[in-house]
């Protein structure tokens, strides 16, 4: 049985958003290093979006999307366990 493309893009759209949260953090964290203060507030929305726009609109199979999102996710969450980069 074949999952419909259309569930996987929902998955990955969802997967999107604590990606890009993460991205967002660590584009803060390398701008401006451990004492970023508020700058996530302007980079997690463009992270955010930028990664919802890739899991929409990218012109490779929905099941690689979906694959590198749910890779960018774990690291993300991998690293925030373990307390990097804050």
């Amino acid at each position: 049985m074949r999952i419909p493309s259309a569930l996987v893009v929902i998955a990955a759209t969802i997967l999107a958003l604590p990606f890009g949260w993460g991205l967002g953090v660590l584009v803060a964290y390398a701008i401006a290093g451990p004492d970023f203060g508020q700058l996530p507030a302007g980079t997690v929305p463009l992270c955010v979006g930028g990664a919802i726009a890739f899991a929409l609109a990218a012109p490779i199979s929905a099941s690689k999307r979906l694959a590198i999102m749910a890779a960018g996710t774990a690291i993300v969450v991998v690293l925030a366990w373990i307390g990097w980069p804050v």
